[in-house]
Order: structure tokens, then sequence, then C-alpha cells
């Protein structure tokens, strides 16, 4: 079993964090908020005095931390005190540069690095079930893998450092684009008179099938349960989808590459989000769609 320290334990890392702990390893952690470091203690988890203290003496150190700038500041403090040939790992889902400046510190050091961002929300972590998307050498992903089965159902290496979080940010972009159309079709069929449920049955086994519409309907009492179900409260918040297209966008820019309906989804989820939606699940989509905000 590895001594593991667990840098931000929120809503993602706690749960993520006691999986671990469940199978045996020795984990104790940090987080910035006091009152995340209370849960965290309050469900057995050993806290230590800061982000070096986590780190000093770890087999494995995992980030959860909110955006790519927190990432590289905590990086720049636990990577000093861990031992060469142990393991970062970052499941933070933030851009691509900072990934790669957090591999170029780990690297220096002699310690190996894999950018693993995560896919299958606060559910997943709690369940185990999450999906990684990891970037960094062989070596460093088989150290890694042990932990990925723990807390997670799939764990797919990607590339070298950085690409764990390219997949992500592409594969949420699509998602964000396609949850749009999803709202966009069942909101005409309304309009039109179409029956929701004659909807799916037609597009859940035809062209238009997508995740989107099969497994996370925006609309209440059509399909497999789904935040429609439960006032959309979220599964994904719409904040969180902002934030992962505009990590997208920021890519595009960078690499130079054409995303015109990534920039328009981008575009309509910052418009729900400044309405004040930013805790609705992004498949609220359809009722901001509804409310008359967007004009055709």
């Amino acid at each position: 079993m590895a001594k593991i320290g667990f840098i931000g334990l929120g809503n993602m890392g706690l749960p993520m964090a006691l999986n671990l702990s469940k199978a045996g390893h020795e984990v104790g952690g940090f987080d910035a908020v006091e009152a995340a470091r209370e849960a965290a203690a309050d469900q057995g988890i050993a806290i230590a005095a800061s982000n070096e203290d986590a780190a000093a003496g770890a087999d494995i150190v995992l980030l959860m931390l909110p955006n790519g700038e927190i990432s590289k500041a905590v990086a720049a403090e636990v990577v000093p005190a861990m031992d060469a040939g142990t393991l970062l790992i970052d499941c933070s889902t933030i851009d691509v540069a900072s990934a790669r400046a957090v591999h170029g510190m780990a690297g220096e050091a002699g310690v190996l690095c894999l950018d693993a961002p995560v896919s299958g929300g606060v559910g997943g972590a709690a369940a185990g079930t999450l999906t990684f998307m990891v970037g960094g050498n062989v070596d460093a992903f088989g150290k890694g893998s042990p932990l990925f089965e723990i807390m997670g159902a799939k764990a797919v290496h990607c590339g070298g450092g950085g690409a764990g979080q390219s997949a992500k940010i592409c594969n949420n972009m699509l998602l964000g684009i396609s949850m749009i159309g999803a709202c966009e079709a069942f909101s005409l069929a309304e309009k039109l008179g179409l029956s929701q449920q004659a909807l799916f049955d037609v597009v859940s086994t035809s062209s238009g099938s997508c995740w989107s519409v099969n497994t996370y309907c925006p609309v209440p009492g059509v399909g497999p349960q789904s935040p429609a179900d439960n006032g959309y409260k979220p599964g994904f918040a719409a904040a969180l989808m902002l934030k992962d297209l505009l990590l997208s966008q920021q890519a595009a820019g960078e690499s130079g590459a054409a995303t015109p309906m990534g920039r328009h989804a981008a575009d309509l989820y910052r418009a729900m989000v400044d309405a004040g939606n930013g805790g609705t699940d992004f498949s609220g989509m359809i009722e901001f769609l509804k409310s008359g905000a967007v004009k055709g």
C-alpha cells in the first residue's frame, strides 16, 4: 500500500481520497479551505499542516484544484518536498499550457508526473466510477494505474504531458455543443406540437443519437433519470461547462484550430451563467432557451 498526499479535498477530491483510504492506502491531505479540511477530518482523512507537509514522504501526491494558476502554484510548493521517483498526479481540469508547466517542474526534480482530469462528476467520484484521461510517460502511467482502478472505471493513456487535458477539453467541447443541439431539438419539437417522448424514441435510435439525448435527456420524464427529473439540480453545473468551453477556446486560439461551434457554445453558456444560472445543471440550457433570453 502507498502513502498518498491528496491536495484539494472538495466535492470531487474528498470522495476520491476516501476511496483510496478504504482500499487500504495511507491517505493524508490538505485543502486551503478550512471547511473542507474539517469535513475531510470528520471522514477520517489525516490533515497535514500545509501542502508541503502533505507531500513530504508521500509515494504519490494527487491534486484536485480549481484552475491552472492554482495547480502551478501548488506544484511549485509540493514538488521540492517530494523524493525523486515519486509520482505527482494532477486530476484538476486546467489549460494545457499549465499542465505542461507542471510536468516541467516535476521533470526537473526527477518526479514522475501525470495530468489526469476526470469525467463522471461528484457521483462518479463517490462511486469510484470516474473516467481518467491521462497524459504522461508510460512509466508514470504504470505507477498511477492501480490508483485509477480504485477511483474509477476506466483510465485512458492519451499520450505525453498535457494530452489528458487536451482529451478532456475536446470531449467537453463536443458535449457542450451536443447538449445545446439536444435542447434546441426538444424545444422545437414542443413548439411543433410533437410529443417529447416521440422525439426521444426517434432520436435515440436514429442518426441524431447521442449521449446528451440517450443518457442525459434534458426533458423531464423522458429517457433514463437525469438532472431534468430533479429540477435541473447539477450533476455537472453550467458554470463548470462554461469553464471547460473557455479552456477549449483558449486551446483553439493557441493552436490555430477553427472551432466556431465551440465558440458559439461558450457564448451561450456564458449568457446562461451571466443570467444567474451557473449553479443549474448544464442540461438546464433547455429552460434558458425557452425563457426567451436567446433570440433565434
